[in-house]
């Protein structure tokens, strides 16, 4: 395989981890990292340490937008449940 087609299905990898990340807005962060020892906010915060390391700037909120598909304040009163 070569690297184009390896990005590329890693790239589609991704947005479906983060589409069925959407579909699931009944389990919780918490949740998550319980299980699976990371959450959406990794997932962001990965994202946004990949884009660094091209030398491409995204900030915090940005990033997570990237990854809850809408801004992470409107996500959280939506969504969050209170533990």
């Amino acid at each position: 395989m070569n690297q184009q087609t390896q990005t590329e299905i890693e790239a589609a990898a991704f947005r479906r981890l983060v589409d069925h990340l959407d579909s699931r807005k009944d389990v919780q962060n918490i949740d998550l990292m319980d299980l699976a020892g990371f959450c959406r906010n990794c997932l962001s915060r990965w994202y946004q340490e990949a884009a660094e390391a091209r030398g491409v700037t995204v900030d915090k909120e940005s990033a997570r937008e990237v990854v809850y598909k809408m801004p992470h304040e409107q996500w959280k009163e939506k969504y969050q449940t209170p533990r």
